[in-house]
């Protein structure tokens, strides 16, 4: 129990951290605007939460690169996560107090999914544990915090989202303060060397990986931002809306706890064409579909178009030298699935303005323009 195999240690983490999160990204900004917050500042606030997570992996995170570092950091994080939650209380409904706590815990949730995907990228990679199944925890424990949330904001308001987030929070700093056995160590000196985040992101292999996964994850923006406005516009309701969101993420965790066997005998390019091709199929499907069965099959896609990317890139990391394993994994989260996904949202609500629907089919384009980009991991030295 207090010394847990590194599937046990990683996977119950995921289950506190993102149990919190399915609390705070979608109902975070329902907080606000009962603390009384106008919505253009609540805009605002969950730009700078953006923006503040994107910094930190870029600055923060690639400087924690021996693999003895992720667990304290860990630690430390989920700590200050815990005070700069609770400090939400305290900020009496002041944009400025509000913007503070928002910095302060976005700076230690920022970090805290690369490196808990750098712990685990370690340990699938001496084959101490399958990553996919691993992390289903997380896909899992996400659906969970957000169907709790819902239920105790009917019940007692939403002072409960914070509270939750508070108690996924605190459990994830208790089961932090356990140590995986066998602990993450360095195996050689030059895991111990830090690689520059410049000189890796010019490198043609890191470049092009990171172009392929900024347009996949990109082109999920308009999906994530209007979909449920536009599926309202065309008769659906709410609790229609929340099955096909759910429908989604089940397929998420459908390959994640198979992606063994799906994709254990396939190479890297295989899977990025197949999300790739995905990717065109599904958001061409979005922009022409509207009866809720039709839409319930598409859902399904999203096993294709998140799960199947995510685990390519996160196969990709794993062939990579020990040390640049996680400054790779800060720059995937700061840059195709921070900044680059924050970009096409804005781009994306001005396309739904102009366009409606038909915004899905620059998504879709996004797809045919990703198959086309090749990416192959860079062949580890060996001494």
């Amino acid at each position: 129990m207090f010394s847990p195999s590194p599937f046990g240690w990683i996977s119950q983490y995921f289950v506190g951290f993102f149990f919190a999160y399915g609390v705070y990204i979608p109902f975070w900004a329902l907080w606000f605007k009962e603390q009384g917050v106008s919505a253009s500042d609540i805009g605002l606030l969950m730009g700078l939460a953006f923006a503040t997570r994107f910094i930190a992996n870029l600055v923060i995170t690639p400087r924690l690169h021996k693999v003895e570092h992720l667990l304290p950091a860990i630690r430390w994080l989920s700590f200050f996560s815990v005070l700069f939650i609770w400090f939400h209380f305290f900020t009496g409904g002041d944009f400025w107090m509000m913007a503070v706590a928002t910095i302060l815990f976005n700076l230690c949730c920022g970090p805290a999914i690369p490196l808990s995907d750098a712990m685990a990228n370690y340990y699938a990679k001496l084959g101490k544990l399958d990553y996919g199944r691993t992390r289903l925890w997380g896909s899992i424990a996400f659906i969970v915090g957000s169907t709790t949330v819902g239920y105790l904001i009917s019940l007692y308001g939403t002072d409960m989202i914070v509270h939750t987030a508070l108690a996924g929070t605190a459990v994830g700093l208790l089961l932090a303060m356990r140590t995986p056995n066998p602990p993450p160590v360095s195996v050689s000196d030059e895991d111990s060397v830090r690689p520059k985040l410049l000189a890796l992101i010019k490198r043609p292999d890191v470049f092009r990986f990171l172009i392929l996964l900024s347009l996949i994850h990109g082109s999920h923006a308009a999906y994530y931002s209007f979909s449920t406005i536009y599926w309202k516009s065309v008769g659906h309701p709410e609790n229609v809306i929340g099955y096909l969101w759910s429908i989604g993420v089940i397929a998420e965790i459908t390959v994640f706890a198979t992606s063994k066997r799906l994709f254990s005998n396939m190479s890297l390019r295989t899977m990025f064409l197949i999300a790739s091709a995905g990717i065109a199929l599904r958001w061409a499907l979005t922009a022409t579909v509207t009866d809720v069965w039709g839409l319930g099959l598409i859902q399904l896609l999203h096993g294709v178009t998140f799960a199947t990317a995510h685990l390519a890139a996160i196969r990709y990391i794993q062939r990579a030298n020990q040390n640049e394993m996680v400054p790779l994994q800060a720059l995937y989260n700061a840059i195709p699935m921070g900044a680059f996904t924050a970009v096409m949202t804005a781009l994306s609500g001005v396309g739904f303005e102009m366009w409606g629907a038909n915004v899905f089919w620059v998504m879709s384009l996004m797809g045919i323009l990703a198959l086309f980009v090749r990416v192959e991991p860079k062949k580890i030295r060996v001494e």
